[in-house]
C-alpha cells in the first residue's frame, strides 16, 4: 500500500512515528520506542525524515532485518522529509497526548527551542511539520544519499566491518597490562604521582575499546558488547557505559546542534557559539541552558580557562553517569527491558568507588589521597581535548532535514592529521569523519575506509576536512575568542547603554531641581 506525504504528515500530527527506510514506511510503536538500545530520541529525530543512512549505518544485518517488521506501506522515492515534531519543541507524553516543551524559533532553514512551553491542549499543526526553504539542492543531497549507499556497499565489500582480533585489539591489551602494571609497580614503592599518571593513561586508553562496545564495533553483538562495555567502563572506570551510549547517539544523530547535540552543551563554562546567548532549551536534557551571569563570566574567558575545564572533564562525567543510572531505575519501561544491564552497572560503580577508594586510603593521608585523585583524573584527559578538536571548530548551522546523512556528517566533523606510528595515542578516532559516517566500523579499520570515503568525497564535490593537533587547536581556541570577544561586546554595549539611561534620569532631575 502506497502512503502520501500528506497522508504521513496526518499521521504524525495524530501522534503516530512514521519513519521512512529506502521505499518502506515504518511505523514505531510506542513500546519499541521507550526500549530502543539507542534511546527514544534517536527515533524521535527522524519522524517524517528518510533515515534509511542512518538506520543501515547504525545497525547490523541481522537487526536490518528486524526493522522491516514495523513496515505499514510504501512511499514514493525521492522522498521530501518533514521536520520532526521534537525539532519544533513537541513531544509525545506518557498519557499519549501533545506536550509543547520549548518555544521553536526559525531563521531560515534553523529552528532553536528557547523558554519552555506549558500548551499541552493543543499540539503541532500542518506548518510546523514543513521545513522552511532551504539553499540546498533536494537533487544534490539525494545524489550524495545515493553516493553514500554505494560507499558503504564498498566498505563492506572490503571486508572492513570485520573486526581484528590479534592484530588491532593484541596490541592494545598489551598495553592495557604495561600501563596498569606501571602504575601498581610505582603504588607499591610509594611513587604515588607516578601510579596516578600511569593509571590516569590507562583509563584513557581503555576508554577508546569502550567507546568501540558502545558503538557494537567489537563483536557486534549487543549484549556482549554492553557486557563488556560494562566490565571496562563502570568496573574499572567508574562511568555508565549506557549514559555514554545514550549521550553519543544523539550527537553522532544530530552533531553540532546548539539544541539537540549534549556534546557541545556546556554551558556555564563554554559555548562555541552565539545561538547559546539565547539561553537555549536542550532536547537532551530537558532543561533550558541558561545564559545567566555565570555563564556570561566563563564563556568570555573560555579561551583562557578552556585547557583547565577539560583536564577536569573526568568528573563532568561521574556527574552526568550518575543521575542517568538513577532516572533509569525509575523508569520502569527501560530498566524491564535490560534490568541485568541496569543491575551491572550499579554494581560496577559501587565496585570502582570501593577499589579506588581503597587506592586512595592507602597513600597515608587525605593531602596524598587528593592528590592522587586529582592527578589521575588530569592524566586521563587528552581523550576530552582530542574530542573536542573534531568538532568545535565545525559548523554549528542546522540546514533542515533536507540535508542528507553524508553531508551533515562531513560538514560538522573534521580529522586530526597524525602519522600512523603514534596513531595509538589517539586511539584511531583522530578519524573522526569515517567514523561518524560508519560508527560500528571497527576502529583499526578507520585507515583503510578513509581512503574510499576521500574518494567519496572528491567525487561528490564534498569537503573532507582535516588539521593537524596544533593548528586544529589554534582554529578551536580561535572560535572560543570569537564567542568570548562577542560576549565582552554585549557586556560594553549592555553598560553604555545603562550608563545612558542614568545620565538621561539624572539630566531630567537636575532640570525639575532646576
Amino acid at each position: 500500500m502506497s502512503v502520501s506525504r500528506e497522508a504521513v504528515a496526518a499521521g504524525i500530527l495524530a501522534g503516530k512515528h512514521y519513519v521512512v527506510y529506502h521505499d518502506s514506511l515504518l511505523h514505531i510503536p510506542p513500546k519499541w520506542l521507550d526500549q530502543h538500545p539507542g534511546g527514544a530520541l534517536s527515533i524521535l529525530h527522524f519522524v517524517g525524515r528518510d533515515a534509511s543512512d542512518e538506520i543501515d549505518s547504525y545497525h547490523p544485518d541481522h537487526v536490518l532485518d528486524l526493522v522491516r517488521r514495523y513496515k505499514v506501506g510504501t512511499v514514493e522515492l525521492p522522498w521530501r522529509p518533514l521536520v520532526p515534531p521534537v525539532m519544533s519543541g513537541w513531544v509525545r507524553t506518557s498519557s499519549d497526548k501533545w506536550c509543547n516543551e520549548a518555544t521553536a524559533v526559525r531563521s531560515g532553514t534553523q529552528i532553536l527551542l528557547v523558554k519552555k512551553g506549558d500548551d499541552t491542549d493543543s499540539g503541532p499543526t500542518r506548518e510546523t511539520l514543513e521545513p522552511q526553504p532551504t539553499a540546498l539542492s533536494f537533487d544534490d543531497q539525494n545524489r550524495h544519499s545515493a553516493a553514500y549507499k554505494v560507499l558503504h556497499k564498498r566498505v563492506r565489500d572490503a571486508g572492513l566491518y570485520q573486526t581484528r582480533y590479534l592484530a588491532g585489539y593484541g596490541p592494545e591489551i598489551l598495553r592495557y597490562v604495561l600501563l596498569a602494571s606501571i602504575s601498581a609497580y610505582a603504588y607499591t614503592h610509594s611513587w604515588f604521582i607516578t601510579s596516578a599518571i600511569f593509571l590516569g593513561l590507562f583509563w584513557q586508553q581503555l576508554t577508546f575499546t569502550a567507546h568501540d562496545l558502545g558503538h557494537l564495533s567489537v563483536t557486534h553483538n549487543w549484549a556482549i558488547d554492553r557486557l563488556l562495555g560494562i566490565l571496562i567502563a563502570d568496573w574499572i572506570g567508574g562511568l555508565s557505559i549506557g549514559w555514554w551510549v545514550a549521550n553519543h547517539n544523539i550527537h553522532h544523530l544530530v552533531p553540532n546542534h546548539p539544541v539537540h547535540d549534549p556534546d557541545i552543551e556546556h554551558l556555564p563554562f563554554i559555548a562555541i557559539t552565539p545561538a547559546f546567548f539565547d539561553s537555549l532549551w536542550s532536547t537532551y536534557y530537558k532543561r533550558t541552558l541558561h545564559f545567566d551571569r555565570f555563564a556570561h563570566f566563563f564563556v568570555q574567558l573560555q579561551h583562557r580557562i578552556f585547557y583547565l575545564v577539560l583536564l577536569l572533564a573526568r568528573f563532568n562525567l561521574y556527574a552526568n553517569s550518575y543521575p542517568f543510572l538513577v532516572r533509569w531505575a525509575f523508569d520502569t519501561k527501560r530498566t524491564r527491558g535490560a534490568f541485568w544491564a541496569w543491575g551491572l552497572e550499579i554494581a560496577g560503580i559501587a565496585f570502582f568507588w570501593y577499589w579506588f577508594g581503597c587506592v586512595m586510603a592507602g597513600t597515608g593521608s587525605w593531602r596524598n589521597a587528593l592528590l592522587y585523585l586529582i592527578v589521575s583524573h588530569v592524566a586521563a584527559a587528552p581523550v576530552h581535548i582530542q574530542i573536542v578538536l573534531s568538532h568545535f571548530s565545525m559548523s554549528t548551522e542546522d540546514l533542515g532535514p533536507t540535508e542528507s546523512f553524508a553531508d551533515r556528517q562531513l560538514r560538522t566533523t573534521t580529522d586530526v592529521i597524525c602519522p600512523d606510528n603514534i596513531a595509538w595515542i589517539h586511539g584511531g578516532l583522530h578519524l573522526q569523519v569515517t567514523h561518524h559516517l560508519f560508527p560500528r566500523l571497527p576502529r583499526h579499520n578507520l585507515r583503510a575506509a578513509s581512503l574510499l570515503v576521500k574518494e567519496f568525497a572528491n567525487e561528490q564535490g564534498l569537503v573532507y576536512a582535516e588539521f593537524g593537533w596544533i593548528s586544529g587547536n589554534q582554529d578551536v581556541l580561535g572560535v572560543l575568542k570569537n564567542v568570548a570577544d562577542q560576549v565582552q561586546l554585549i557586556g560594553t554595549v549592555a553598560s553604555a547603554e545603562a550608563k545612558e539611561a542614568v545620565d538621561k534620569k539624572l539630566g531630567l532631575y537636575e532640570e525639575k531641581k532646576a
